[in-house]
């Protein structure tokens, strides 16, 4: 996994959840998550802070900065 998008479905899927699950989590829409995922767009700060404490992984490795 080299990408945001790809590291955020690797963490969705493996807990199981559907786009529209982890869009109700993060306050977002389903598009938003699909975008993410696709590499179409990044989610703001605040949001990437939520997506690394709801996954417990650290911005770091959502940024590819860590493995």
């Amino acid at each position: 996994m080299e990408n945001f998008g790809e590291k955020l479905r690797y963490l969705r899927q493996e807990r199981n959840l559907g786009q529209i699950q982890l869009a109700k989590e993060l306050d977002v829409g389903k598009s938003t998550i699909s975008s993410w995922e696709l590499g179409v767009c990044e989610p703001t700060l605040s949001k990437l802070v939520a997506i690394a404490r709801y996954f417990d992984v650290s911005i770091d490795y959502l940024a590819g900065l860590e493995n």
